[in-house]
């Protein structure tokens, strides 16, 4: 005797699928979205590559108003940023000028050396582009390259050194404030640190400057200028301060680089990729 099929009420069936159908559609639209907000990127990158000859990398971080229950989350310059950077260096040609569109607050300090350290060493011209603002370790990145283009509004900050949550700059002064017997084993002991991070950084910026043909003794001017804690670390530097101290500043920014800026909208909770470039080697001659 054959056993009675169970009864499929087409409503629940069609219900079930419906169900099914808007799961698929809900996880597919964002993985859609965001390929084709990639893609969009990757044309503009290539449209100002073929503009420009140039090998066109971006480093921009686009996190300011996010927040987790109501703490704000920040994204920084960190070693997976370098990585992705001087990966992107290596597969240009010596001979290739490089632009750098940076967007940035700053971030660690040991990635953001390495990726001026890169650019200072590539042959060819290299421009850091800033259509808004680079402070601190993005700062410290345009100091290397050949030509810093900055929009007529945008600005760079002081890369004076910051111990934890204090200024370098203002654990020193502490030394000239009270008396050395007053002071307490630990401050003295930061205060040995921030004389030794301050004469490093200067130090650094000198050979950085040097190494793009700048005479030591301006090099060393500006170097004290930004390094020294003169300003608040978060003190914005506009492109006629930067030109009074001595840096070479055009405000000649290419209209694709606002136009790649749009594409990076402020995220509600994916994470977006801060380093971006056309990921394959590049041959001097013969680029279409």
């Amino acid at each position: 005797m054959d056993q009675a099929q169970p009864y499929l009420n087409p409503i629940a069936y069609m219900f079930n699928f419906l169900w099914f159908f808007l799961l698929i559609f809900l996880f597919i639209i964002p993985v859609w979205r965001r390929f084709l907000l990639s893609r969009a990127r990757e044309a503009i990158i290539e449209q100002l590559e073929r503009k420009r000859g140039s090998r066109v990398i971006t480093l921009i971080h686009r996190q300011e108003s996010l927040a987790l229950l109501g703490v704000p989350i920040f994204r920084y310059i960190n070693i997976e940023d370098s990585e992705q950077v001087l990966r992107a260096i290596r597969m240009t040609p010596e001979d290739m000028p490089i632009d750098l569109i940076i967007h940035t607050p700053g971030g660690l300090a040991l990635a953001a050396t390495q990726i001026a350290n890169a650019l200072s060493r590539h042959k060819a011209p290299v421009r850091v582009i800033v259509p808004h603002y680079a402070m601190s370790g993005g700062t410290l990145i345009a100091l290397a390259a050949d030509e810093i283009v900055m929009d007529h509004n945008a600005v760079l900050g002081p890369v004076d050194p910051q111990l934890g949550q204090m200024p370098a700059a203002s654990i020193l002064k502490v030394l000239e404030l009270k008396n050395v017997n007053e002071i307490d084993d630990q401050t003295l002991i930061l205060a040995d640190v921030a004389k030794k991070a301050i004469d490093q950084m200067i130090d650094y910026l000198v050979n950085l400057l040097k190494n793009n043909g700048m005479e030591e003794e301006k090099a060393r001017r500006i170097a004290q200028e930004l390094a020294t804690g003169k300003y608040t670390h978060d003190y914005p530097l506009s492109v006629e301060k930067l030109r009074e101290i001595g840096l070479n500043v055009s405000t000649e920014v290419p209209e694709e680089v606002y136009a790649l800026m749009d594409l990076f909208p402020q995220p509600m909770g994916s994470q977006v990729p801060s380093v971006q470039y056309i990921p394959v080697p590049y041959k001097t001659h013969g680029m279409k």
